[in-house]
Formats: structure tokens, sequence, C-alpha cells
């Protein structure tokens, strides 16, 4: 009978393992390659797809003209809404009106410091008076306000895409504040 030598057996046996071999790397190579293309493509499609910002509705309910005593200043739309109510005088009359946080000069957020009856800026250290008129520090002009009046139901409603400027002569429009 016919026999196959030792050493063609040795020669296919180390061929049938570098052919598994080659394969292997092949679909190992073939598989990061489509990895690769799903990532990339899961990326695009990331970038086709709008980022959508969410921020609180521009318009917001604040209670009741009785919740503000006159010499108030409420606190608790800050961190939300970005304002102030404040029921202060100005130009010898009470009125209740809004007014942002925002220091007119870098727009860093003010605080308000009620032993001193003021709101400052803890970035450059310009200061406010309760109205929001400025008076010291490099802030160029006073806290805007925001627009302000009492809704149907008898609450406060402040819309802050509504802005009123003092050194435009916006404070004395009735849209700004409420009497009293």
């Amino acid at each position: 009978m016919f026999r196959i030598p030792d050493y063609v057996v040795s020669q296919r046996t180390r061929r049938a393992v570098l052919s598994r071999i080659a394969r292997w790397m092949a679909g190992l190579g073939f598989a990061m390659l489509g990895l690769v293309a799903g990532l990339w493509s899961a990326a695009s499609a990331r970038f086709m797809v709008p980022n959508v910002a969410t921020e609180p509705t521009r318009r917001f309910k604040a209670g009741t003209p009785g919740r503000y005593p006159p010499g108030h200043v409420e606190q608790r739309y800050k961190e939300e809404h970005g304002v102030w109510i404040v029921h202060e005088k100005y130009r010898g009359r009470w009125q209740l009106f809004a007014l942002s946080t925002a220091c007119t000069h870098l727009g860093c957020i003010t605080l308000w410091q009620e032993s001193d009856r003021r709101f400052k800026c803890p970035c450059h250290g310009s200061g406010f008076y309760p109205n929001g008129v400025n008076f010291e520090g490099p802030a160029p002009r006073p806290l805007p306000r925001y627009a302000i009046r009492l809704a149907d139901d008898g609450h406060i409603e402040v819309d802050r895409s509504r802005t009123f400027h003092q050194e435009r002569g916006q404070w004395d429009d009735p849209a700004s504040y409420i009497p009293g």
C-alpha cells in the first residue's frame, strides 16, 4: 500500500494550523472593522440629532402680592428663574417688580445681602440698591426688570421674555411694576 511520507504530513498539519490562524486573524480584523463602522455610524447619527436645551418657562406665577411686604426681597426664584421679586420704593412710590439676578457688568449672579440691604456681585464688587440701581463697582447700569402683572386669578405673573432698562426710561412703563 501507498504510504504518505512523514514530512508531507507535517507540512499539511503546519499549513492547516497557519491557515486557521490566518482565517482567525481575518475574522478578528473584519469584526473590528465592523465595530468601528458601527461606532462611526452611531456618532454620525447622534450628530444629526439637534441638541435640545431644557430651561424653565419664560413665564411663571409668583404667588399673591400679599406675600411681599414693603421692603421685602424674595430670593425663592433666584435659582430656578434668575429673578429677584422686590417690593421697594422707586422715585418715592412703592412698587412690586422683578429684577434680573445677573450683574450688568459680566453677568455674574448677584447676591442679596439682607444686613446691608443691597445686591452685591461676588465677581467684581458691583453693588446695587434694593431698587436695582447700581452705586458701586464696574457695573455700567442698573439691573434690568422683567415684565410683571397681576393675572386674572390674582397671582403675580412674571414674564422673563420682556425686559425693561432704567437707562432707557423703561422703568416708568406700567408693565415693569405693580403699584403699591
